[in-house]
């Protein structure tokens, strides 16, 4: 289980490390494409590429399971994608940056609601608060904090609904069904969502600047590693550290951006900044690590260690189920063919 655990802050780790750097391909792609035209193209390339890795057609058990990935892609690849990049249209890509690194506080909140999950303590939100002036002083630089309400709300949409999203994944994960195969038909329905709208979204991309070798590897690295891989170890990580952890580590995106593009862009890198990004870091470590407590009564470790013990066999119990339903699952595909 320690492990499992350790592997999921890896695969966290690695996934917001990918998607600091999107930021990059994204601003080089914009000089050829719009949004939307990058962001179908990329989405199509993942579900390829996740079709490729896992041919195996993905066989639905239970009706409301297919319900649940139609809402998980409705939510974390057409609403959000279409409310971040509509957002910046309508406000600045500063405060969209501010507004949609606080998504980790609704993961929190939603997960106490529906989840029933254990509130989160003192240490979570000034943790968050913390990240939250850090990526302000990141994401706004020189710049002042400008309310623009339409473009705002969209922003402040888009963090609530990839909130959703994160709980959803947690709740496809306990279904046991192999990772690749839940994010490609994830994808699949976000995709399907998304067609009908493409005409009024003025998706129209040139098929020679597609093949443009520096656009094309910038579609194939958005494509094939912050989508295709990069949703899977996103939902590894929440299978095995819950949504709450794991969104925590969105975070850091910011932070990894201002070091990408300062070095690939040669964007410059103000004091304010360094300030932000350490305050973020700072914000992350809180959020994520409790802190050692002092005066820990007996009575007080007693309480503390079934509740250990009782949240370890819980996971335990998920993780033997879910093995034992998809071994289910492969032996009637096997008797099928």
């Amino acid at each position: 289980m320690q492990n499992k655990i350790s592997t999921g802050y890896l695969a966290a780790a690695f996934t917001v490390s990918v998607w600091g750097t999107t930021f990059t391909s994204t601003k080089i792609l914009l000089r050829s494409f719009t949004p939307v035209e990058i962001m179908f193209t990329r989405l199509c390339i993942a579900f390829f590429v996740l079709l490729l890795a896992k041919p195996q057609r993905l066989a639905i058990r239970d009706k409301s399971h297919e319900l649940v990935f139609a809402a998980a892609g409705l939510c974390g690849v057409a609403l959000y994608y279409l409310l971040e990049n509509t957002a910046l249209s309508y406000t600045t890509a500063g405060n969209v940056g501010v507004i949609i690194s606080a998504s980790p506080f609704f993961t929190g909140l939603l997960s106490c609601i529906f989840l029933k999950a254990e509130k989160p303590g003192l240490q979570f939100y000034i943790g968050f608060l913390a990240a939250i002036i850090g990526i302000g002083l990141i994401s706004l630089g020189d710049t002042a904090l400008s309310i623009n309400p339409l473009g705002d709300l969209m922003a402040l949409g888009a963090a609530s609904i990839w909130a959703v999203y994160s709980l959803l994944s947690k709740k496809i994960g306990t279904y046991g069904y192999g990772t690749v195969q839940s994010t490609r038909r994830v994808f699949g329905y976000g995709i399907l969502i998304m067609l009908p709208l493409l005409y009024l979204l003025d998706f129209r991309p040139e098929p020679m600047l597609l093949l443009a070798p520096l656009n094309l590897f910038n579609l194939l690295f958005l494509g094939v590693c912050a989508s295709a891989i990069c949703f899977a170890t996103w939902n590894f990580a929440l299978r095995s550290l819950g949504a709450v952890k794991t969104s925590v580590f969105i975070y850091l995106v910011p932070v990894l951006t201002l070091v990408t593009s300062a070095a690939v862009l040669h964007e410059p890198v103000t004091s304010r900044m360094l300030a932000g990004m350490l305050l973020t870091l700072f914000g992350l470590f809180l959020s994520e690590f409790k802190l050692p407590q002092r005066g820990l009564t007996a009575a007080d470790s007693k309480t503390a260690e079934p509740e250990a013990a009782q949240e370890e066999m819980a996971q335990e119990t998920a993780a033997q189920e879910a093995v034992q339903e998809e071994a289910g699952v492969e032996n009637a595909q096997k008797f099928r063919v």
